[in-house]
């Protein structure tokens, strides 16, 4: 099994990962984004499993502070 320092904290689409980078990035987290449907494309493979969707990975280190950014947009983005 692979072991890593970083955990993933969010899934969606490309808004809502810009929207929750620029605001992690505020306080000093610099997140790694991943993007499958991307790196398929670029590779030459088509598409991944759900196009248009992004992973947001952190630092173990920042998960507490991360956290809370990713939840309080949630919350401000429900109805």
């Amino acid at each position: 099994m692979f072991d890593s320092n970083y955990i993933k904290i969010f899934t969606g689409s490309f808004i809502e990962v810009q929207r929750i980078i620029s605001d992690l990035k505020k306080v000093d987290i610099i997140p790694v984004v991943k993007d499958q449907t991307e790196s398929a494309r670029l590779a030459g493979f088509g598409g991944g499993i759900v196009p248009g969707f992004q992973e947001v990975y952190i630092h173990k280190d920042e998960l507490d502070k991360a956290v809370e950014i990713v939840e309080n947009i949630n919350a401000s983005l429900k109805p």
